[in-house]
């Protein structure tokens, strides 16, 4: 990178090297066209991938559980299990998508290889749903389950391999996305970036609709046609998504891959603990980014050692691995600043765990009948959020944005960390719903020898549905909106990371219940296939309490995140700086004492 010297107003020398907008090419890898590509129109291309792929994944994910046990005679806490680690090994892998996306392959082409990837699993699923010699014998495991045999073998080894495929897939295609059809837009242009903030809406709008019709048509289709019909649709919807991506090609913005984007941040920790003995610059000096943001200088002060050039007379050229620019310390300051609003969204997904799997058992224990001829799904009751989602949102996006964007000024109605924070805070009173409807649940059958409707336990999905609206766009927004140019993606894969979190959280928490409540009754809270013998109550108010806490642990972070922030963004006294795009400091032998440089 080459490099120029300029002297600031007190005669510092500075090292600067100067680094243009960040450009964009179209499908031959020519500069794109702004009146040719992107836009909403190349973006809609995205969303149509995404309504069809969370459409495909969504109706083995949310029904999964029912497949393992009358299928594949897995028990129920172990079919719980078998859920959460898959959901938590699909968002756990959108960090090597992420990865592959910024440092190699572009968003585009890691979509398309790994989008056919998770198609093949889906026909495997439903080759291995269809063939009899590859499941166990049909047993009922309600009325007979001692007697069930369960899947091994051979068997359970195609079964994983498909659905880790499936998890494979999904996992890279997700992040690319979001960051892909994001790319569409300018954020340095005030108009595209009130569009993108219309687009990460439109994106949940997407993504409801793909789940709408998921958890109504196509677990109605595997309920009364077979999984192996079920399954099959589910590829066909792939199968559909690949080709909207494949249709708006001559229309998209492409970032083309950066190199490794891992590289340029383990060079800061290293550079810096090669200098943990050099003096720190003053904090009185201006630190500026490529964005014209300034650095964060009150945070992590230790990484700015970094940027010290040791000059010894000899004159010679330091190794990118003890000397970085500015913008390669403001990244590494950027992502562990997030990393506490990251972690405070994982007992959020933990929740989310319990209404794909013991909510979905909770339906199951229930009376499903809506008229003499129709049965409801138990899965399909994840529908009812997505149902009031599809109106809502738009709503949101139409009136309130524009509403709150007068009072507040900010593009987005209201910011990302406090979108993040009302979702969380509702969240709560989800589990608070959960706990009521299942002690009455249990009483009517345990103490009345009633079944209770299914629309009983409908408030819980309501209420999580308007928290995940807050909570989920709010933080693919946030991490987006990061001034790190080229890890767009794997910024926005570490959204889905979270997912995945909670999810292995969630198995975590179930046998960690299991083994402390053993004592105290029948093999613990969670130990029988039966929910009338299970206190799965109790459970739900052990995740109502942690998820009070979780907030107020948030309320902390975000504060403290806005704090610095905004404490950064303040010009220090008597320092009047050019916003330099890089720089480095210059460390003499003799550098002051206070450690201002001569």
């Amino acid at each position: 990178m080459e490099m120029e010297r300029r002297q600031n107003n007190k005669g510092d020398s500075i090292d600067m090297s100067g680094m243009g907008e960040e450009t964009t090419v179209d499908w031959r890898g020519k500069p794109s066209n702004p009146n040719k590509h992107g836009g909403m129109r190349a973006a809609a291309f995205v969303l149509g991938l995404q309504a069809f792929e969370i459409m495909a994944i969504a109706a083995v994910g949310n029904n999964l559980i029912t497949y393992l046990i009358s299928e594949m005679h897995f028990s129920l806490s172990k079919s719980a299990n078998i859920v959460t680690n898959f959901v938590g090994t699909v968002f756990l892998l959108a960090l090597l998508g992420g990865y592959l996306s910024d440092s190699y392959l572009g968003s585009f082409w890691t979509m398309l290889i790994f989008g056919f990837i998770e198609l093949s699993g889906f026909i495997l699923l439903s080759v291995q749903a269809h063939l009899p010699q590859l499941k166990p014998p049909q047993c009922n495991m309600l009325t007979n389950g001692e007697n069930c045999i369960e899947a091994k073998g051979l068997k359970a080894l195609i079964f994983f391999v498909a659905l880790y495929l499936v998890a494979l897939g999904s996992g890279c295609v997700k992040p690319n996305m979001i960051a892909h059809g994001a790319d569409q837009f300018k954020q340095d242009n005030p108009k595209q970036s009130k569009r993108l903030s219309t687009y990460f809406n439109s994106a949940y709008f997407a993504f409801s609709m793909g789940e709408l019709i998921a958890l109504t048509v196509l677990v109605w289709v595997q309920t009364h046609s077979g999984m192996d019909i079920g399954f099959g649709v589910s590829a066909a919807a792939m199968a559909f998504g690949l080709i909207s991506l494949v249709s708006g090609t001559l229309y998209y913005r492409n970032k083309p891959p950066q190199g490794s984007i891992l590289t340029p941040i383990a060079q800061v920790f290293v550079a810096a603990i090669l200098k943990r003995k050099q003096v720190c610059p003053s904090s009185n000096v201006a630190l500026s980014s490529e964005s014209g943001n300034p650095l964060h200088p009150e945070k992590f002060r230790f990484l700015d050692k970094a940027c010290i050039q040791i000059q010894d007379g000899a004159n010679a050229k330091e190794s990118p691995w003890r000397l970085c620019t500015a913008t390669q310390v403001n990244q590494v300051k950027i992502l562990i600043s997030v990393v506490p609003i990251f972690a405070c969204t994982i007992v959020f997904n933990t929740i989310l765990a319990q209404l794909q799997t013991f909510s979905v058992q909770q339906g199951s224990a229930m009376d499903t009948q809506l008229t003499k001829s129709f049965h409801i799904p138990p899965a399909s009751l994840q529908s009812i959020p997505y149902i009031l989602l599809i109106i809502v949102v738009p709503l949101y996006d139409t009136f309130f944005v524009p509403f709150a964007r007068k009072i507040t000024g900010h593009e987005s109605g209201i910011s990302p960390l406090n979108r993040i924070g009302f979702g969380l805070f509702f969240a709560t009173f989800s589990m608070v719903a959960a706990a009521i409807m299942e002690k009455k649940r249990r009483d009517s059958a345990v103490i009345l020898d009633k079944t209770l409707s299914i629309f009983w336990i409908t408030p819980q999905f309501i209420i999580f549905g308007l928290s995940e609206m807050f909570t989920a766009v709010g933080l693919i927004e946030f991490f987006y909106k990061q001034s790190l140019k080229g890890m767009q993606a794997f910024l926005t894969a570490l959204t889905y990371c979270s997912y995945s979190f909670g999810f292995y959280l969630s198995s975590l928490l179930v046998s960690l219940v299991n083994k402390i409540t053993s004592s105290s009754s029948n093999g613990g809270w969670l130990h029988d296939n039966d929910l009338n013998k299970d206190r799965l109550d109790l459970f739900y108010w052990l995740l109502a309490a942690l998820s009070f806490l979780n907030f107020l642990n948030y309320l902390f972070w975000s504060r403290w995140y806005s704090n610095s922030s905004s404490s950064s963004s303040r010009p220090h006294q008597g320092t009047n700086v050019e916003d330099y795009s890089h720089y480095r400091f210059t460390s003499e032998k003799n550098i002051g004492a206070d450690g201002n440089i001569p």
